[in-house]
């Protein structure tokens, strides 16, 4: 996989209109799938859509 294809906190935070703490949270708690990469954290996209899904699941 090419790490181009990852995105970064920052990105997700804004793909979801969510501040980039809140974004760290969840990857903490383990709600949203990351890689460490030195200091900071990539996310797959495809984890991201997951992530979505389950958010709309459970709010239905």
């Amino acid at each position: 996989m090419i790490m181009e294809t990852f995105l970064t906190v920052e990105q997700v935070a804004s793909k979801l209109q969510i501040h980039w703490q809140t974004v760290l949270t969840y990857i903490k708690s383990g709600k949203l799938r990351a890689v460490k990469l030195g200091r900071g954290y990539r996310i797959d996209p495809q984890d991201l859509d997951k992530f979505i899904e389950s958010i709309k699941t459970k709010k239905q």
